[in-house]
């Protein structure tokens, strides 16, 4: 593991080494909580995953991490009828929080990528029968 690919917290004891895919497992539950998030919109390497029975719990998520800062990107799909703007606030601020109380990093910026809109599907509704009563007016002749 290289410096780039994790962050050394040097202790009385000795270093706490936090890698970057940790920071992306934090940072991508920390977006898939907030209301309006219907996914993350992962590659490739995401879909394998998922279909070799593995969940990719960094799908989505880009991750810089130096001495002391992370960079993070999300990529997400957001639900129909939710309001774009407050679910990319929420995921920066939900993300920003975790990653600097979970690992002591100072977050730089958390970038949010909306990569497409989820669409509820209908629920097939059933057909009702509508009755027509047949009215026949009696006319005298």
């Amino acid at each position: 593991m290289t410096q780039e690919e994790s962050r050394k917290l040097p202790s009385e004891l000795g270093v706490v080494k936090i890698a970057e895919e940790v920071v992306s497992i934090i940072a991508g539950l920390a977006a898939t909580e907030i209301e309006g998030v219907s996914s993350m919109s992962g590659g490739i390497g995401g879909g394998i995953a998922e279909v070799l029975g593995r969940r990719n719990l960094s799908k989505g998520v880009k991750v810089e991490v130096d001495t002391e800062e992370a960079k993070i990107d999300i990529f997400i799909v957001v639900d129909y009828g939710a309001r774009i703007p407050d679910v990319a606030w929420d995921i920066q601020e939900s993300v920003k929080k975790a990653i600097e109380d979970m690992t002591g990093l100072r977050v730089a910026h958390v970038n949010v990528h909306v990569q497409g809109v989820h669409f509820p599907k209908d629920e097939e509704e059933p057909e009702e029968e509508i009755e027509v009563e047949e009215v026949v007016e009696e006319t005298e002749n």
